[in-house]
């Protein structure tokens, strides 16, 4: 459960696209491979030296995100003297969140930061030229989100937040220089809406309590007028991604009357729908534009490893051109306004990411920076698609990592399940699998039904499933790793956060003999008080959740709901497990660990629980990650029997709170 502190439709026109090198088989850990040295986990879990390099619309500056004594801060440089890079920005305590962007004034970034991980994102600008910051919308529990920007308004952009209803966000016009906002709609009950490059108001789409979506067109004098409607069952993967400048296509990711989600154009005249871009193995999930035109270039899908559509001869030449640069699967992050130069990130699963800059006139590419230069001399392992029959029959995609071994021995192996559940796992450098790999460990990472990118059927499977056939797929995928030989039966661990957290408390309480030891990153315990408490944005969503999830307003919504919850079943639970929970969750609060803890204890079964008082649904801070690895490490070497690393100097600058348990985890005290 994570989304990023902009709208969906931003996002998605923003994604980077990529090419691929081919998948060439699945080696196994050979006998003759020695480990590696132990690696400090602040090699893996430490700040990247540089995030999300970006091209000013101008081509004249580069800017991107670097650490300052820990915490990530803006920096600047000239595109032409990368070496020349300075901070324009100084915040202490948490990091500037990744995503950012250039307004069109070309001196200013605008960027987003929250509060100890409460998700109130507060939008600023910095001028680049003087490093003066001014907030963009308000402060004291207010979300909000980049709704607009274009080159016709340099100085505004259209922001939209939730100061006036925490439920619904309204839209407004922000000076970017000044920060004077004018509101520009009031919003009455929209879920989502979409604006165009002359900053109007087009769409609004509204959810109804059969989980189905309506979304209505506004007219010249304010007035709605239905426009489509969107099934239950095409809601997660139907997205409106932008018009075109001129006002008269709307480009759209749409799954109805399909399986898989495919990107077409709309006149909005004729209402006539072209099909532009389509993939019969995975769904569309994002789309590249161009900025001026405001029209779709390639459309990207993620099988086992990324799949681009490209729309015109253009884009062909440019993944041409960075294909012949080196290996790894290449995004572009950003263009500069007259598409002359690009930046692009090179994504590697055992070695270090690379940003370079793409030069269309001359067509080279050559290198801006290294992301992790920590990793140069480190010994990675590859992370390995691999794909796995799930006993009814259904094909999931999953990631494996090996680890070196100096003896024919099966390792221990490690479950890591993802969040959401409506997300996925992707290839590329992954901290966690490098981590656990280090230290003697299979990692196995599988994309259960529920999962996006695989179509909506895919989706549709895991509905009324949590706890049920979504837990049997995991199972499924350990099964299928014994049955290999890749892992010692007697030493699985199991590792989850979010909705991954949930799944690893359902192993607990519903196949505890298959698991050692138990890791729970703010899980989901208690369905019903989980729905309970969703924060209030969430609130217009809620009639999906309860088809997707079960209803507790019904009788037998709620039987069902407390009959998936990990808590029904706690006299089920035997494994050790470790809980960690963030205290300023919104999404999973602390009481979802709290009473999962104290059933624990009351049942005498072993339970380590710790506590950050400044995260969120999540581990922002660095040193609140290297505190987290370091108990984990610990708990999973007793438990599994891998390598670990002293926990040493750890625990310095975190807020880490041990609240019971501490006796159960080497090094961890009482």
């Amino acid at each position: 459960m994570w989304l990023e502190p902009v709208s969906r439709r931003v996002f998605l026109r923003r994604a980077a696209w990529t090419a691929t090198l081919p998948f060439t088989g699945l080696p196994r850990a050979g006998a003759d491979e020695r480990p590696a040295d132990l690696v400090a986990r602040k090699v893996f879990f430490d700040e990247p030296d540089y995030i999300n390099v970006r091209v000013s619309p101008d081509g004249e500056n580069l800017a991107w995100l670097a650490p300052i004594d820990r915490v990530n801060n803006l920096w600047v440089a000239p595109i032409a003297d990368p070496k020349a890079a300075r901070p324009v920005t100084r915040v202490t305590g948490r990091s500037i969140g990744s995503y950012f962007r250039w307004a069109h004034t070309n001196r200013h970034l605008i960027y987003f930061r929250d509060h100890d991980g409460d998700e109130n994102y507060r939008a600023f600008s910095v001028d680049i030229g003087t490093n003066a910051v001014v907030p963009l919308s308000p402060d004291g529990g207010v979300k909000c989100y980049l709704q607009e920007v274009d080159r016709k308004f340099p100085d505004e952009v259209l922001l939209r937040h939730n100061q006036r209803d925490k439920r619904y966000f309204d839209l407004f016009r922000i000076k970017v220089s000044s920060g004077a906002s004018e509101l520009a709609f009031e919003n009455p009950d929209f879920a989502d809406y979409v604006t165009d490059s002359a900053f109007q108001l087009r769409l609004g789409l509204r959810l109804n309590p059969a989980g189905t979506a309506e979304v209505s067109e506004r007219q010249a004098d304010g007035s709605w007028k239905p426009f489509l409607d969107v099934p239950i069952g095409d809601v997660d993967l139907t997205r409106f991604i932008d018009f075109s400048a001129d006002g008269n296509t709307l480009y759209m990711i749409d799954s109805r009357g399909r399986d898989k989600a495919a990107l077409y154009a709309i006149d909005m005249t004729s209402r006539k729908a072209t099909l532009l871009a389509a993939d019969d193995e995975a769904d569309v999930v994002q789309v590249a534009m161009d900025d001026e035109t405001r029209r779709p270039f390639a459309a990207k899908s993620i099988r086992d490893r990324v799949h681009w559509i490209a729309l015109d001869d253009g884009a062909r030449q440019d993944l041409a051109d960075l294909a012949g640069y080196g290996p790894g699967d290449v995004g572009i992050i950003s263009d500069s306004f007259d598409r002359r130069t690009a930046s692009v990130f090179y994504e590697r699963d055992a070695e270090s990411g690379e940003f370079a800059l793409l030069d269309r006139k001359t067509r080279e590419v050559r290198k801006l920076f290294t992301q992790r230069n920590a990793l140069a001399d480190v010994a990675l392992r590859r992370l390995q698609p691999v794909t796995i029959p799930a006993r009814d029959g259904l094909k999931l995609n999953g990631y494996l990592t090996q680890p070196a071994q100096d003896n024919g021995s099966k390792p221990p192996l490690v479950l890591a399940i993802h969040g959401g559940p409506y997300a996925r796992d992707v290839w590329g450098f992954n901290s966690l699998h490098q981590w656990l790999a280090n230290r003697g460990y299979a990692v196995l990472s599988v994309n259960y039904r529920g999962s996006t990118g695989f179509g909506k059927a895919f989706i549709a499977k895991a509905d009324r499933e949590w706890g049920g056939r979504m837990h049997d797929d995991l199972i499924d995928a350990v099964d299928w790793a014994i049955r290999r030989d890749i892992a010692d039966p007697r030493r699985i661990g199991f590792y989850g956060a979010s909705y991954g957290g949930y799944s690893a408390l359902v192993a607990a309480t519903k196949t505890p003999d298959i698991f050692a030891c138990i890791v729970d990153v703010f899980g989901i315990s208690n369905l019903i008080t989980f729905m309970a408490t969703i924060p209030p944005y969430w609130g217009p969503w809620f009639s999906v959740w309860k088809q997707r999830l079960g209803d507790p307003g019904t009788e037998q919504g709620r039987a069902f709901l407390i009959e998936r919850s990990p808590l029904t079943h706690i006299d089920r639970a035997i494994r050790p497990i470790l809980i960690a929970q963030g205290m300023r969750d919104v999404r999973v609060v602390p009481a979802e660990s709290e009473q999962m803890v104290a059933a624990l204890k009351q049942r005498g079964v072993p339970v380590t629980y710790v506590t950050f008082a400044d995260e969120g649904h999540g581990f922002v801070r660095p040193e609140n990650r290297m505190a987290f690895t370091a108990v984990t490490e610990a708990f999973l070497a007793k438990h599994l029997g891998g390598r670990c690393q002293p926990i040493g100097d750890d625990f310095s600058g975190s807020t880490l709170r041990v609240e019971t348990g501490g006796e159960l985890v080497p090094g961890l005290g009482g």
